[in-house]
C-alpha cells in the first residue's frame, strides 16, 4: 500500500482539479433544483425576507436567463472535467507501473463521481431544502449570471436561429383536457367512489375557464361592507355572510380591502384596516380561472368585480372558488341564499331561484336553450319583461314558462318553472 502511493502522486493535482469541478457542478445543480422547486408561497416569503432571500426570489423573475446561465456553466464545467479525465486516462495508460485495466476503471469511476456528486445528490438536497439552499446559493448564482452577460445576446441569437431553421413549425403542446385528467385519476386509484369524486373535482376545475365571474360572484346586494373604523356594534348589527370583513374607501365607497372573519377575531377592533389585505379588481367578463390565477399570484383572497364604469358590482372570494371546485354539486343559491337552486313543487312544476345558472337548467332538462345575454333565471325573466320582475309576473322563454312567486328587497326572486313544450318529457 505504501509503495503504491508514490505512483499516484503525479496525478494528485489533476484529481484535485476534478474534485473542484465536481463541487462547482454540484453547486449549480443544487441551486437549479432549489430555485425551481420553490412554491409560490415560498417565493413570496423569500421576497419579504433578508437581502440574500430577496436576491434568491428576484432570480426567478427572469427564469429563462437563470436557466441559461446554470446550463451554460454546467456544460462548460463538464467539458473541462471530461477533458481532464481524458488527459489523466492517457497518462495512466502510458504509466508502466499501473495495470492495463486502470484507465478504464478510472474513466468509469470519474463518470460515476460526476453523476452522483455533481447531479443526483445535489439535486436531491435542493428539492428537500429549497428555501435554505436557494438563500445560500443565490449570491454565487447571481454572480454566474452576471459573468455571462457579454455572451447572452449570442446565446439568444443561436436559440432563435435554431428554432427558425431546425424547428420552424414547432407548436406548443395543447392544454390538458378533462379526459386526460380522468385517465390520470383512473391510473392513480382503484376506489370507484373516490375516482368519481376526483373526476367531479377535475371537471369543476376545468369548467372554471368557461365560467365568467359575474355568474359566480356574490352580488353587491348579497354582501355588506364597512367604512373604517369598524366597531363590534357595527359587526353585530350587520354580520357579514360572505365570511369576509370588507372595507370600503370613505370617498368612493368601493371595496378596497378584506379580512377573513377568523383573522378579525384576533385583531383589535378599530385596527382592522391595518391588517386587512387589498383586493384585486377584475372585470365582470373575466373568467373565474383567470381570477383564481390573479388571486394566487398576488396572495390575496378577495377579488372585486367591476363593471365597464369601474363600479363594484360584486365580489368573488377564494372560498367561493374552492367551494365551486371541491363541492360535487356546487350551488350559488346554497352559498348565497342558503336555499337549493331548484326543487320539485308539484307535477311538472319546479321552484327555482333567480340566481340559478341557466347551464343547470340545460343540463337537468337536457334541452337546448335559446341564445340570451343573461346567465341566470332572474336575468332571463328581466330580459323577457324588460323591467324589474314583480310578484305574479309570468313570461315564456324557450321551452320554459316562469311565474314569479316571491321577490325580495335585495332584488332576488323565487319563480315557478313549467315545461311548455309537449315534446319535452319530465326528467
Amino acid at each position: 500500500m505504501g509503495g503504491s502511493l508514490p505512483v499516484f502522486l503525479p496525478y494528485v493535482p489533476w484529481l484535485l482539479a476534478m474534485v473542484a469541478l465536481i463541487a462547482l457542478s454540484g453547486t449549480l445543480s443544487c441551486s437549479e433544483a432549489a430555485l425551481f422547486s420553490l412554491t409560490r408561497a415560498q417565493r413570496q416569503s423569500l421576497g419579504q425576507g433578508n437581502p440574500a432571500q430577496r436576491l434568491a426570489a428576484s432570480l426567478l423573475e427572469n427564469a429563462d436567463e437563470l436557466l441559461t446561465a446554470i446550463l451554460f456553466w454546467n456544460l462548460l464545467i463538464n467539458i473541462v472535467y471530461f477533458t481532464l479525465v481524458s488527459v489523466v486516462g492517457l497518462q495512466i495508460q502510458e504509466d508502466d507501473g499501473l495495470p492495463p485495466t486502470m484507465p478504464a476503471v478510472f474513466g468509469f469511476g470519474a463518470l460515476l463521481a460526476i453523476i452522483m456528486f455533481g447531479e443526483m445528490l445535489p439535486k436531491s438536497l435542493g428539492v428537500l431544502q429549497p428555501m435554505l439552499l436557494a438563500t445560500v446559493l443565490g449570491v454565487p448564482v447571481a454572480l454566474a449570471m452576471k459573468a455571462i452577460l457579454p455572451v447572452t445576446p449570442s446565446i439568444r441569437f443561436v436559440n432563435l436561429l435554431s428554432r427558425r431553421l431546425i424547428w420552424p413549425h414547432f407548436q406548443p403542446e395543447p392544454y390538458l383536457e378533462t379526459e386526460d385528467l380522468e385517465r390520470a385519476v383512473q391510473l392513480s386509484t382503484s376506489d370507484k367512489e373516490l375516482m368519481e369524486h376526483e373526476h367531479a373535482v377535475l371537471q369543476n376545475l376545468v369548467s372554471l375557464s368557461e365560467i365568467r365571474v359575474d355568474e359566480l360572484m356574490r352580488p353587491r346586494t348579497q354582501f355588506v361592507a364597512f367604512q373604517p373604523p369598524v366597531t363590534w356594534t357595527k359587526l353585530a348589527q350587520r354580520p357579514p355572510r360572505s365570511g369576509y370583513l370588507l372595507l370600503t374607501d370613505p370617498k368612493s365607497e368601493e371595496v378596497v380591502s378584506a379580512l377573513r372573519l377568523e383573522q378579525a377575531a384576533h385583531v383589535s377592533i378599530g385596527q382592522v384596516e391595518n391588517f386587512a389585505s387589498p383586493v384585486c379588481y377584475v372585470p365582470w367578463c373575466a373568467t373565474v380561472s383567470h381570477t383564481l390565477e390573479r388571486l394566487l399570484e398576488q396572495n390575496l383572497e378577495v377579488a372585486a368585480v367591476v363593471d365597464e364604469y369601474g363600479s363594484t358590482i360584486g365580489i368573488l372570494s377564494l372560498r367561493d372558488i374552492k367551494d365551486t371546485i371541491f363541492n360535487p354539486n356546487p350551488s350559488r343559491s346554497v352559498r348565497l341564499l342558503n336555499r337549493v337552486p331548484m326543487e320539485p313543487y308539484g307535477v311538472g312544476v319546479w321552484r327555482v331561484t333567480g340566481i340559478m345558472r341557466l347551464g343547470r337548467l340545460e343540463k337537468y332538462f337536457k334541452v337546448q336553450l335559446p341564445p340570451s345575454k343573461s346567465h341566470t333565471v332572474g336575468g332571463v325573466i328581466q330580459e323577457c319583461l324588460q323591467r324589474v320582475p314583480e310578484r305574479d309576473d309570468t313570461c315564456r322563454w324557450g321551452p320554459f314558462e316562469f311565474h314569479v312567486v316571491e321577490t325580495y328587497h335585495q332584488g332576488e326572486l323565487l319563480a315557478e318553472l313549467r315545461l311548455t313544450s309537449a315534446e319535452k318529457e319530465e326528467p
